[in-house]
């Protein structure tokens, strides 16, 4: 009876690993994903931890505060880690919406500002500039009194651009006075001058801003949901308050603190991400479309119907994001491992030659 009860234990656990990750045969090219990870030391830190998943993780979550306040020369009081940047976020977004209205672009990744509005927050979105890109001027045009929070993207999801960095440095001194300034910065270790793109110089110089991070992109960890928020000690102590996890988890938190300073891994995924882009790019052009100009693990491309593509690609096993509410002409499709990225490249071509007729 008890061999029976192992091997059935035995039979379960082999059928667990065929619940993660995309299904045989398809190619998941929809979710900003990076196949590439987690690193080698990320997985040697899992196996070195996992037995210890029946201990609570306070230790391992004081370590990478520690670790992340050093690389940004910060304290640790001023770093909060959550459970992916989607959970500081959304707590930012709940505390930031009582105290008033969210100003933000009207195309950007607002998962987290809409689950704000669900609990009663308001939200101002200013229409995107005619290039896509997030229209600066007018959202501080339309800062008002009642604007407690103002959150951006950069670079953007789903458009890919990154903003002009001296023109980000105006904005910010333009609306701090007023509001909190909210960047979501998931893709900035993938931009081609990540620190000079980067805010939290603004923070160490004791700004009200507040930037988030996540080791979903570049260290290829999104279904090990870590992510992390810095900003002054007392942003860090309200956002706190509204976390909704505790302690974060044992063998997430081990993937995060083994791989956080592996530069060779992020070297090397930062390159093969950059080749899957220039085949995306390239198949673009054989298309005879163009895309946005793109420092991020996705491509934004100007298509005829983005709903048809995504259809026509999933009818070929590959995963693309369709339309984005009235952007019916642009359709998102990420990096991934390179024989899926070619997958795409070779059918894009004559799925739109199709369109076309």
């Amino acid at each position: 009876m008890a061999n029976t009860q192992v091997l059935a234990a035995t039979a379960q656990a082999k059928q667990v690993g065929g619940l993660f990750g995309p299904l045989a045969g398809n190619a998941q090219l929809s979710r900003n994903e990076n196949p590439f990870g987690p690193a080698p030391s990320a997985l040697q830190a899992v196996s070195d931890t996992m037995a210890k998943g029946c201990y609570y993780a306070d230790r391992g979550v004081r370590k990478l505060t520690e670790m992340i306040a050093e690389r940004h020369n910060v304290s640790p009081s001023q770093v909060v880690v959550g459970s992916g940047s989607t959970e500081i976020l959304s707590a930012v977004a709940l505390a930031w919406g009582r105290k008033g209205s969210i100003l933000c672009p009207g195309l950007f990744w607002d998962t987290t500002v809409q689950y704000g509005e669900r609990q009663g927050a308001k939200a101002i979105r200013v229409p995107l500039a005619g290039d896509m890109n997030v229209d600066l001027p007018a959202m501080q045009a339309a800062m008002n009194d009642s604007v407690s929070l103002v959150h951006i993207c950069n670079p953007n999801n789903p458009t890919a651009m990154l903003a002009d960095p001296a023109a980000m440095r105006r904005f910010a001194g333009q609306v701090l006075p007023k509001a909190t300034l909210l960047v979501d910065e998931a893709y900035n270790e993938l931009v081609d001058d990540p620190e000079g793109n980067s805010l939290i110089d603004l923070v160490r110089d004791g700004k009200d801003v507040i930037v988030c991070r996540t080791f979903s992109k570049i260290y290829g960890m999104a279904g090990m949901r870590v992510g992390y928020g810095i900003t002054s000690e007392e942003n860090a102590s309200l956002i706190r308050g509204y976390l909704m996890s505790f302690g974060g988890n044992v063998s997430g938190l081990a993937a995060a603190i083994g791989s956080y300073n592996d530069t060779a891994f992020l070297t090397r995924s930062k390159a093969m991400i950059r080749e899957g882009r220039e085949m995306i790019l390239d198949a673009v052009s054989r298309a005879g479309l163009t895309a946005l100009p793109s420092q991020t693990n996705f491509v934004y491309v100007e298509v005829p119907d983005a709903d048809a593509v995504q259809k026509a690609m999933a009818e070929r096993g590959v995963s693309i994001r369709g339309a984005y509410g009235d952007w019916t002409q642009y359709s998102r499709v990420s990096t991934g491992k390179m024989d899926d990225v070619q997958r795409y490249a070779a059918a894009l071509p004559e799925i739109i030659d199709k369109l076309r007729v």
